[in-house]
C-alpha cells in the first residue's frame, strides 16, 4: 500500500510545520486548490492532522521527519550493512511483521528489514490493535533465520529488549525499563513493545520476525483508544526535536547485532542487563494466561528468562508467558 504521488508530495511540502497557502500547494503540485483540499481530507483519515486558517493556508499540527532508507543506512555500522539484505520504508502497510512473514515464505534471507510510516493492522499483545498515526513513531520489523529449533531461541525477545535499551541509551539520558516479557516502559507507562513471531520445524531451522514499535509522538486524539498508561519520547524529553532516522538506525543496528550473535551468545549473556532494567521485580501483580489469573509478588526472571512469582498462597511458580498487571490495571 502506498500514498499517491500527490499525497506524498503534499506531506513533503508541509513537513516543515509552517503554513503553506492553498495557491502555493496547488502551483507546486500542478493541481487545483480544490484538489489540494480533497487530498488533505484523505490524508486526515490516515492520521495526518493539519490546521487550515483563512489567509494563511494549511499547516501540519506537528512537523514530520519522514523515514528515508538512505539516511537510516548512513547510521549503520559496517557489520550491520554487511548483514542487511534489504531495507524498505512503506507509507502505509497492514503490518511490518506480516509483510516480512510473507516474504519469509518466499525464501527471503536473513537481514530483511521493514519500516512503516503507518500500520493499518499493527499487532499488539493478545491481538490488540497498535495505534499508528502517520509519520510520528517507529514501526520496525526484521527477518532473521536460525539453524536451531524455535525452542533454542525462546529467549530472543529478552535479548531484543536489551538491544532496545542499548539503542535508547545512545540518544537519551533517561532511565528506561523493561516489563516482562517484551514491553518498553518509562516511569510506569508503556513506551513501546516487541513482538517476536517464529515459524519453522520443531528441530530447526526456524525463521523469526522481530517487530518493534516505539512511540515518538502520539497525538491525544490518536491515543484515545489506548486502555493503559502510555507515554512517548516527546513527553519524556519535554518536546525536544528527535532525529527520527538516526534513532531508527540505532535500533536497527542493535537488533542486527543481537540477531547475528544469538543464540551463540546465550541468553545468560543478556540476563544481567535485562534484570537491570526490570520494572516488575518486587511488585505485587496479577498474571493472566487465557481465562486464568495468578496473583502474587514478582521475584524477577530465572536463568531461562521465565517469570518468577511468589503467589498469595505462598507457592513459588514460574511462567513462560502471560500478561502482567499491577493493582488490577494493565501496564
Amino acid at each position: 500500500m502506498a500514498l499517491s504521488e500527490k499525497q506524498k508530495n503534499i506531506i513533503t511540502l508541509l513537513a516543515d510545520g509552517e503554513f503553506h497557502s492553498g495557491s502555493e500547494l496547488a502551483a507546486s503540485l500542478g493541481i487545483s486548490r480544490s484538489a489540494v483540499w480533497k487530498h488533505l481530507q484523505a490524508l486526515s483519515e490516515i492520521g495526518v492532522h493539519y490546521a487550515a486558517v483563512n489567509g494563511k493556508g494549511y499547516r501540519l499540527d506537528k512537523p514530520l521527519q519522514l523515514l528515508e532508507p538512505d539516511k537510516i543506512k548512513a547510521t549503520l555500522t559496517a557489520n550491520s550493512l554487511k548483514r542487511l539484505t534489504a531495507l524498505t520504508a512503506h507509507d502505509l502497510i497492514p503490518s511490518t511483521n506480516t509483510y516480512l512473514a510473507e516474504l519469509a515464505l518466499t525464501g527471503a534471507p536473513s537481514g530483511a528489514a521493514c519500516f512503516a510510516e503507518r500500520q493499518t493492522a499493527g499487532k499488539g499483545r493478545r491481538g490488540r490493535r497498535w495505534v499508528s498515526p502517520y509519520g510520528h513513531n517507529i514501526y520496525l520489523s526484521i527477518l532473521w533465520r536460525f539453524a536451531t529449533s524455535p525452542m533454542a531461541i525462546s529467549g530472543l525477545s529478552l535479548a531484543v529488549g536489551v538491544a532496545v535499551m542499548r539503542a535508547l541509551g545512545k540518544h537519551f539520558p533517561q532511565q528506561f525499563s523493561l516489563k516482562w516479557p517484551n514491553d518498553i516502559y518509562y516511569h510506569g507507562k508503556k513506551l513501546g513493545g516487541i513482538l517476536v513471531e517464529v515459524s519453522g520445524e520443531s528441530e530447526g531451522p526456524c525463521a523469526a520476525v522481530i517487530g518493534l514499535g516505539i512511540n515518538l509522538y502520539l497525538p491525544e486524539i490518536a491515543a484515545s483508544p489506548i486502555d493503559q498508561p502510555w507515554t512517548d519520547l516527546s513527553q519524556i524529553t519535554g518536546g525536544a526535536v528527535l532525529c527520527r532516522n538516526d534513532l531508527a538506525g540505532s535500533l536497527l543496528n542493535e537488533l542486527i547485532s543481537v540477531c547475528a550473535d544469538f543464540p551463540g551468545d546465550k541468553l545468560s549473556d543478556y540476563l544481567a542487563q535485562w534484570r537491570h532494567y526490570d520494572c516488575l521485580k518486587g511488585k505485587p501483580a496479577t498474571l493472566f494466561i487465557g481465562q486464568h489469573s495468578y496473583s502474587g509478588t514478582v521475584e524477577g526472571i530465572d536463568d531461562q528468562g521465565l517469570l518468577v512469582m511468589t503467589r498469595t498462597d505462598g507457592n513459588r511458580q514460574t511462567f513462560a508467558s502471560g500478561e502482567v498487571t499491577f493493582n488490577n490495571k494493565p501496564l
